[in-house]
């Protein structure tokens, strides 16, 4: 599912200040630039169609709803998206109270940074500043950041991955965010 980057005339941050409005035709906006890709997201972790599909509508839903509560000082608007698609596809994971059956081979054969992760960052990356902030973090960081984000994968699971301990993974991955926000400020 390639998809190119939104249209350099949407200004995704605009869109989600005339939902905060009311503007219905806004959220339309937003959800014809940005559809394709959050599905891929929220398929990427649930790996089912049918409920990657009720995870983009109540995404949707909530980003309607919820519009008003963005601040940009936090992040984009286009961060602040697709954070909620993947906050709902994993909460759907949680109310359907099932693991993910994960072919361990594949994992086993998984190189470290393997080029399907960055490939996959650079279609969903809003900037090339995320990517070169990205590539500033040291490998373990960077690593457990991509495996959660963008291949929905828990911390433990990344944890028996990167065969280290589960607290460690958590502190790579907050220390990492820390510095991607102080990077990309």
């Amino acid at each position: 599912m390639a998809s190119s980057p939104p249209a350099p005339s949407f200004n995704c941050e605009s869109a989600l200040h005339a939902c905060a409005q009311g503007d219905r035709a806004a959220l339309h906006q937003i959800y014809a630039q940005e559809a394709s890709q959050l599905l891929g997201v929220a398929l990427r972790i649930v790996r089912r169609r049918d409920l990657a599909d009720e995870v983009l509508q109540d995404a949707f839903l909530q980003i309607w709803q919820k519009a008003a509560l963005f601040d940009r000082r936090r992040g984009t608007a286009r961060s602040w998206i697709f954070s909620i698609v993947r906050y709902r596809a994993l909460d759907a994971l949680r109310k359907a109270s099932r693991e993910i059956a994960v072919d361990e081979t594949l994992i086993a054969n998984r190189s470290p940074a393997t080029p399907d992760l960055l490939d996959n960052l650079s279609r969903l990356a809003e900037t090339k500043e995320l990517q070169q902030c990205l590539e500033q973090l040291e490998s373990p960081k960077r690593q457990s950041i991509l495996l959660a984000y963008m291949d929905g994968y828990t911390h433990i699971q990344i944890a028996a991955q990167l065969e280290v301990p589960l607290g460690t993974v958590k502190s790579w991955i907050r220390r990492g965010l820390l510095a991607l926000r102080e990077c990309l400020q």
